[in-house]
C-alpha cells in the first residue's frame, strides 16, 4: 500500500508543475486540467517518494513537481513493478502502461546535476476509471489479471509510408488479425527505414511498454535502405531463429523468392521480435504460419505457464 504525497498538473505543456490539494481523474484522459491528459498511454505520471528523496540526497533542491510527474507516491518502487500493474485510489483505478521515457530535451534539474531520475524512474499509466483524489490518499495495488491478453505492437517499417506517398496495409491487418487472435495491440507505429530510429523504438516497446510480442512489416529485402534485419538483430539479447525459418519454409511453397527475404526472429529479454514481409498478402500469410504456435511460446517467455512435451 502507498501514500499520494503529492498531485502535480501543468494547464500548459513545458511548463513546470504546480502541487493541488485535489484532482479529478478521468476515465481515459488523465487529471482533468492537466496539459498532458488525452486519449494516449501516457495519461498520468507517476514517481516513487524515495527516489526523490534519494536525489535530493546528492544536494539536488527540487519541489514536487520538477520532474513533470503527476503524483508523487510513498511506498511503491514503480520501475520494478511490471507494465499492467493497477492501483485503486478511492474510486479511480489505474494501470501502468510504460515504464520511463527517453528525454529529447534535457531539463533544468540535468543542466545543474547532470542527471535526471524521471526518465528511467518515472512511470505512466493509463485511467480505467475516474474519480477524485486527494494528497494523504491510500494507492492500493491490485492483484494482477490472471486473465490479462498479452500486450503486442506492430511497426510499419517504409519510407514512402512514412512520407504519406503509400497507404499503410500491412501494419493494420496484422493488428486486426491480432486482435482477434486474443492480442491487446497497444501500438501502431509507422515509421521510415531508418535503422538507429527502429533500434529506439523496438528498444521502447520491448523494455518501457513490455510488450510480449512485436511484429514489423518491411524493410526486410535487398534493398539497400532494407534494414530491419540489423535493427532487430542489433537490439536482440537472445536468438530465436526457428520462427523466421518457419515462415520462409512455409513461404517457399507460395512463392520461391521467399528466399529472397531476410527477415529475422530474436528474444529481447521477454519480448518476441519477429519480422514480416511489406506486402499485405505475405505478411498475412507469415503471421497465419506462426500464429497457432505463438501463444505458447510467449507465455513460457512471459513465466505464465511452464514447458510441456507432447
Amino acid at each position: 500500500m502507498g501514500k499520494i504525497l503529492a498531485i502535480c498538473i501543468s494547464e500548459n505543456r513545458g511548463t513546470q508543475k504546480h502541487t493541488v490539494p485535489t484532482a479529478v481523474l478521468t476515465e481515459d484522459w488523465g487529471i482533468r486540467g492537466d496539459a498532458h491528459g488525452g486519449k494516449w498511454h501516457r495519461q498520468v505520471s507517476l514517481l516513487s517518494f524515495e527516489k526523490v528523496e534519494a536525489f535530493r540526497a546528492k544536494g539536488a533542491q527540487v519541489e514536487f513537481g520538477a520532474f513533470g510527474e503527476n503524483l508523487v507516491v510513498e511506498g511503491f518502487d514503480f520501475r520494478n513493478l511490471p507494465v499492467g500493474t493497477r492501483f485503486q485510489c478511492g474510486e479511480a483505478v489505474l494501470e501502468m502502461t510504460q515504464i520511463g521515457k527517453e528525454c529529447h530535451t534535457h531539463c533544468q534539474i540535468y543542466q545543474v546535476m547532470g542527471d535526471c531520475i524521471m526518465p528511467r524512474e518515472g512511470v505512466f499509466a493509463k485511467v480505467l476509471k475516474g474519480g477524485e483524489i486527494h494528497e494523504g490518499d491510500e494507492l492500493v495495488m491490485l492483484p494482477a489479471d490472471p486473465d490479462a491478453p498479452l500486450r503486442a505492437a506492430v511497426v510499419t517499417l517504409s519510407d514512402k509510408g512514412f512520407s504519406g506517398e503509400r497507404e499503410d496495409k500491412s501494419g493494420p491487418l496484422l493488428a486486426q488479425m491480432l486482435t482477434q487472435a486474443g492480442y491487446e495491440v497497444v501500438e501502431k507505429l509507422l515509421l521510415p527505414d531508418v535503422q538507429t530510429r527502429i533500434q529506439t523504438e523496438l528498444v521502447r516497446l520491448c523494455d518501457g511498454r513490455q510488450c510480449a510480442l512485436i511484429l514489423t512489416t518491411g524493410g526486410t529485402g535487398f534493398s539497400p535502405r532494407d534494414v530491419t534485419p540489423e535493427a532487430t538483430l542489433a537490439v536482440a539479447t537472445r536468438n530465436a531463429p526457428g520462427i523466421a525459418e518457419a515462415i520462409r519454409t512455409y513461404s517457399m511453397t507460395i512463392t520461391d523468392r521467399a528466399m529472397l527475404s531476410r527477415g529475422a526472429s530474436v528474444l529481447r529479454n521477454n519480448t518476441l521480435i519477429v519480422n514480416l514481409p511489406g506486402s499485405p498478402k505475405a505478411a498475412k500469410e507469415g503471421l497465419t504460419c506462426i500464429l497457432p504456435a505463438l501463444k505458447h511460446g510467449l507465455e513460457i517467455l512471459q513465466n505464465k505457464t511452464g514447458e510441456c512435451a507432447r
